[in-house]
Formats: structure tokens, sequence, C-alpha cells
């Protein structure tokens, strides 16, 4: 299965096309802009990955992917449908994002491209939309526990930042929960914790989860541990660091990750007992999944159950790793699907 197709198995019938044409689905992050066309329900292709530093604004790079070589030679033209998951809170027609410089209106860019219907959401709404659709190959358990159905679900995922959300049960289907969690207040479980706070305290007033379980936090952890443990502070970037640790020839790297590890652990444990997610805890973003079977050996799971007398309620909560690689396109594709057949 390459970047550029993800249809149904071959011994599988092809689903009809959608009447009025393909639709065009988005997955913005702060760094990476991700578009797709679904042509039929399920079938999902042309997958492309647009760095988004690259164009001054997201119309400027979503005309890019409609015009480049492998959609022109598709054929496709006149989009009427899109959606778009953003790394962003949505409380309206404008919409600015939080870790990039791109803003703009929904409405003036639906105009703009010529669509008929343009969504927004936010990112990990529609993450959360396709933890259903998940199969058991595009997820890996991590630790014990059963998911009881009918469940809250929870979700949360470290990249650029810290996307938190999650699925509550609403009749015969879910209601995805528009949350920005990784913006609640940083709070440390151990003496070293504390003293990483304390040193990020000296370039921030507020430390929120984010600020430490991110792809900037992972560098700002690599200061703190080279800080307080004397080792040498080689300016490593967060891609830098997750390789060191990976392969086990930087004493420093290792120790940023276990600590980021932990520090997961006990947000997601957190997340679980606020949700009451008997349904399991799911993690995503693009900092877990390239760890692999790393993240399985890490303290994540101890620090997740590690809730003092609630230990034995977080045993029974499984835990996933997501390893799907494309899976908000699978929950924007079920909010476009559900607004259009409204």
């Amino acid at each position: 299965m390459t970047d550029q197709q993800h249809s149904l198995p071959p011994q599988i019938a092809q689903p009809a096309s959608f009447a009025d044409g393909p639709r065009l689905l988005a997955d913005i992050g702060g760094t990476n802009a991700r578009f797709a066309l679904e042509t039929a329900p399920g079938r999902i292709e042309l997958i492309d990955v647009l760095p988004c530093k690259d164009y001054p604004t997201l119309s400027a790079a979503l005309r890019a992917y409609l015009a480049s070589p492998n959609v022109v030679a598709a054929g496709i033209a006149g989009i009427r449908h899109a959606a778009v998951a953003i790394a962003n809170p949505i409380t309206g027609d404008l919409v600015r994002m939080t870790n990039h410089h791109w803003e703009f209106s929904v409405e003036a860019m639906r105009i703009e491209c010529g669509f008929d219907t343009l969504l927004a959401v936010n990112d990990f709404t529609a993450l959360a939309c396709s933890l259903p659709h998940l199969s058991e190959l595009q997820k890996v358990q991590v630790g014990g526990g059963v998911a009881r159905k009918g469940s809250p679900i929870g979700l949360l995922g470290a990249g650029t930042g810290l996307g938190v959300s999650g699925l509550v049960p609403a009749g015969e289907g879910w209601t995805a929960l528009l949350s920005e969690g990784g913006h609640v207040t940083f709070s440390p479980a151990n003496e070293t914790e504390v003293k990483i706070l304390q040193f990020a305290w000296r370039e921030y007033e507020h430390v929120s989860a984010e600020r430490l379980l991110s792809g900037d936090g992972l560098e700002l952890m690599y200061r703190a541990l080279a800080h307080i443990t004397g080792l040498p502070d080689e300016g490593l970037t967060a891609p830098d660091i997750s390789r060191g640790a990976l392969a086990g020839d930087c004493p420093l790297c290792t120790q940023v990750i276990d600590t980021f590890c932990g520090m997961l652990g006990t947000v997601a444990g957190n997340l679980a007992v606020t949700l009451g997610a008997q349904g399991g805890i799911y993690i995503g973003g693009g900092i877990v999944p390239r760890l692999g079977e790393r993240f399985a050996q890490s303290p994540f799971r101890t620090r997740f159950e590690q809730k003092g007398r609630f230990v034995n309620y977080l045993a029974q909560v499984p835990t996933y790793v997501i390893t799907a690689e494309y899976p908000a396109f699978l929950g924007v594709s079920a909010i476009l699907s559900e607004k259009l057949s409204g």
C-alpha cells in the first residue's frame, strides 16, 4: 500500500464512487499539511504531505495539492465538498493557528476554492472520530486491561503540540469532545520532574502539559536534564533526541525519552479518570508511534496506573498506540459524510 492509494483489498468489491464527485480531505498540523481525495466511501487516494512553511496560506497549500501532477493526471477537477482537520481550536468562522502563522475565514476560503461545502474541525476531534473505524492492525495495545463496550474513550497525542480529545457514547453513536486539554497546567510526579518544571519556569510563566509533551518539549526537557545532571548539552533537536534514545548511544537522550513517556503516562491516567474512559485510552501524534517497542518498555504504563487508591481501576483500562499512517482522514471523512447526509 503506497502513500498514493489507501483503498480496499482487491478481493473486496470496490464501492461505488460518490455521485457528486471526490471529496477533499485535509489534516493540518503545525509542521505538515496532509491532503487526500476520498473517491468513494472508504477509498482514500492520492495522499500527499506538504510542509506548511513552504506556503503563505492554507488555501495556497490546498491549491498546490489540487494542481499537483498526480491529482491532475487522475483527471480530478471540480471538487464540491471538503473537510479540514486542523491543529487548533475551532470556535467560529475565523481560524488562527496556535502552532503556525496561518489564519483564515472558513467561509472566505470556501468561496475562494469554489466548494459547496467546507468544514473545519479540530484535528483531535477528527482523530477521535476515527477510533471506532480502526482495525486491529491499526493499533497496538500497551499493557493490560480490556475495553468496556459503551464506555467513554480517551485520546491524546504529542507532536508539534499535545492534542487531547475523547468519545462519549450518544445513543447509537458517539460525541467527540472539543477539548484543549493539552494546555492544562503541567503537574510533576517526582523530584526530577519538579526540577524540570523549575527549569522551565525560567523561560515560561505558565508551563502547560503541552510545553513538555511535544517536539519543543523534548528539546526543553533535554536542556533541563543536561543542566540537572551535568551532562553535555549538544543542542539536539527532537528527532535527534528520539534517534539517540532508540540507538542507545546517548544516555541523556534515553533519560529524556523515559521522562517524556512517564509524564505522558501521568497525563493519560489523568484523562482516563477524568472521562471514566473504560473504553480505553488511545495515543496518537507524531512522537510515540515512531518509538515502537521502546514505548512499550518505557515507564508509560506504570505511570498510567500510578494513581494511589485508583491503581486497580486504571489497571483495567487498556491503552493503545495508533499505528495507522493517516488516521485523521478516517475521522474527517466520517464528519463530512454525516454533514452531507444530514
